[in-house]
């Protein structure tokens, strides 16, 4: 089983522009977030996949390996598929490129669903978290995802699910950690398949996936990771490198 990992890199952030090419430590945030991922040893091969010469550029001048994308995409997803359509690989894990602290244990998990998964029921695997404060719970910027007794997801949202109609009864309520683990096919039909109304209406790709049948297996994690999203972000990661 052939495992790679693929590093989406977009220039222009909305929140933060040019944030992935910001000094952290003496080197980009990219280039530190693609030296991790290479030093888990996990992969048969890290890429970082951008629409950026100039992150293309940084990752190719440090000695990394480093996909053009070619076209405009709307999704995560769409990028990864068409960067990773020519590739001879089976599973395909997504690491965030403005994610440098790389929980390896997380890692390890999505990799290990695979390695037991021998009758292939699995298309994706992802992470979720559980979540106690009610402002937490609340804040739609916090994706939550309820899952069957096998542990595969039935549905993502915004909102608030379960719907908190009675108290007591044990339910815990998780957030969805958005890295993924895909296989390659899932992948490519999910590069082919038309955005539908669940999708649209939540603004969440994996809910193509589920609309078309794809089985999502989720992993808990206790891990929060550190994202850079802020100029404040990125100086209280910069203080971790000191």
């Amino acid at each position: 089983m052939k495992v790679i990992a693929v590093i989406p890199a977009r220039y222009a952030s909305t929140r933060f522009p040019a944030k992935l090419m910001q000094d952290l430590g003496g080197k980009t945030v990219i280039t530190r977030t693609y030296e991790a991922a290479i030093n888990t040893n996990l992969f048969d091969d890290v890429f970082v996949v951008t629409d950026s010469d100039l992150i293309f550029n940084e990752i190719v001048s440090q000695g990394g390996k480093a996909i053009m994308s070619s076209k405009e995409h709307e999704s995560g997803s769409d990028r990864i598929a068409e960067a990773v359509s020519n590739l001879d690989v089976d599973i395909v894990i997504n690491i965030q490129g403005d994610e440098p602290f790389i929980d390896k244990n997380s890692l390890e998990k999505l990799i290990q669903v695979y390695k037991t998964d021998s009758k292939g029921e699995v298309d994706l695997a992802s992470l979720m978290r559980e979540i106690t404060a009610i402002q937490d719970i609340e804040n739609p910027n916090n994706v939550k995802v309820v899952v069957d007794q096998n542990g595969f997801a039935l549905y993502f949202s915004r909102s608030v699910i379960p719907y908190p109609r009675e108290n007591n009864v044990g339910v815990r309520y998780m957030q969805h950690v958005g890295i993924y683990a895909f296989r390659k096919q899932a992948l490519m039909d999910f590069y082919s398949l038309p955005m539908k109304s669940l999708e649209a209406s939540e603004k969440l790709e994996q809910l193509r996936y589920l609309e078309f049948g794809k089985r999502i297996k989720m992993v808990e994690t206790n891990h929060v990771g550190i994202g850079i999203d802020t100029p404040e972000d990125l100086e209280k990661a910069r203080r971790l490198f000191l």
